[in-house]
């Protein structure tokens, strides 16, 4: 016998607010992929969408571009659509547009071409983790002192930008990200009006640094856009800016949070913390744990382009779908023992970095950053605790900590 549904109305799964106030509702993704798994969603203000919840249907539609396009409707919100002016990001594009510019960029986040940064990377991470080890003891917000500067400064030293600009990116991403966030709201404007503004400020400032680079280029990802040629045409500007746009958004906004929600998956789990100090070799397979377990993306809208059968429901041409990564990666199908942390998990065919022809292009980068975050950090943890309650972000979209207070203490070294 079924179990019995619950409140959907408690708990809207594209609402900033709740995921704010509680987290992933993981108990309603497990009754959907256990009795409903293509749900079509109503208990909503802005447009209703197919809530698709199983590791094997998002799989399905990751891998059929053609059929659930990206585009129009890449995230869901609880509220009616605004218009957006923006030019699209790659995340954004669709076949073939998508697989032309992905190429453009690609070879340079393999894990071959990303060899001869690991040495400057890793310094990076040492020395922001030196930063805060400097007492054998204290307290901290770890977002702001570990999992936030890693991933800003090694995308902003990889994009050329000077390095007394590097904590804008910090602001932008905050900004556009949490846009709906009260932290972060702009007196007078919405949401998408708020983003807009910030996007416009970003704009602003890479439009001068593309023109620096085309005159003084160097080894850096700008200087790479504005080389980028399409039928033998250069990018324009405003392509060349769409680029910029992604990289500081996709390049830390994600892996922050999942650095976030690693450590704080370790503080709640000491057993395998203890367990990765004594056995350092799990390093790999912890970090792709600690992905599954905390899903940073929350969902991905999709547009169905033609009529399409998804178990027992007929999916109609444009059709709005909502895929729903942290349920397929909590799905008893594929996982043993789903909503246990375990560091030596394995086989562990998470969706934390999607899947597809749009799985995360910067998956290499971003492991290669908790690595070293981690590295550098855990083994020196004598003890750690929470002091307060993690300060979720206001947004359906990032899984988001704002702020995750913490007391330590350090093993000597």
């Amino acid at each position: 016998m079924a179990s019995p549904a619950p409140n959907f109305s408690e708990f809207n799964l594209v609402h900033p607010l709740h995921y704010a106030e509680r987290g992933y509702p993981h108990d309603t993704w497990e009754w959907l992929r256990k009795n409903d798994p293509v749900y079509y969603w109503e208990e909503t203000e802005g447009m209703p969408f197919w809530a698709i919840t199983k590791h094997a249907d998002i799989t399905t539609i990751g891998k059929l571009p053609s059929k659930f396009h990206n585009g129009p409707n890449l995230t869901i919100s609880h509220l009616p659509r605004e218009d957006n002016d923006f030019p699209p990001t790659l995340i954004q594009l669709d076949p073939p547009k998508h697989g032309v510019f992905r190429r453009l960029i690609s070879k340079r986040f393999t894990p071959r071409a990303l060899l001869r940064f690991h040495e400057d990377i890793d310094k990076i991470g040492k020395e922001i983790v030196d930063n805060l080890v400097q007492n054998e003891e204290g307290e901290c917000d770890f977002v702001s002192e570990v999992s936030a500067p890693l991933p800003i400064a090694v995308i902003a030293w990889m994009l050329g930008l000077p390095r007394e600009d590097w904590n804008l990116l910090f602001d932008w991403t905050n900004r556009i990200i949490g846009a709906g966030d009260p932290d972060f709201a702009v007196e007078g404007k919405t949401p998408t009006e708020a983003a807009q503004a910030t996007m416009t400020e970003l704009f602003m400032y890479f439009s001068q640094l593309v023109d620096e680079k085309r005159k003084s280029p160097g080894d850096d990802l700008v200087s790479l856009f504005t080389q980028f040629e399409v039928d033998g045409e250069k990018l324009t500007q405003m392509d060349v800016l769409a680029w910029c746009l992604i990289i500081v958004i996709a390049g830390n906004e994600t892996t922050r949070n999942a650095t976030t929600g690693g450590m704080l998956a370790f503080i709640q789990n000491q057993n395998e913390l203890r367990r990765l100090q004594n056995e350092p070799g799990l390093l790999s397979n912890a970090v792709e744990e600690v992905v599954r377990w905390t899903t940073p993306i929350i969902h991905f809208g999709r547009t169905a382009t033609e009529d399409f059968q998804l178990r027992d429901k007929m999916i109609r041409k444009d059709d709005v779908l909502a895929l729903f990564y942290p349920s397929a990666n909590r799905d008893e199908e594929v996982f043993d023992d789903p909503y246990t942390f375990r560091i030596d998990r394995d086989p562990n065919p998470h969706l934390g970095f999607g899947v597809g022809e749009h799985f995360c292009l910067g998956a290499h980068l971003a492991r290669l950053e908790m690595e070293v975050a981690y590295k550098y950090l855990l083994p020196r943890i004598a003890e750690v605790e929470l002091i307060g309650e993690p300060d979720r972000l206001h947004s359906s979209l990032v899984g988001g900590v704002k702020h995750l207070p913490i007391r330590y203490r350090l093993n000597s070294v």
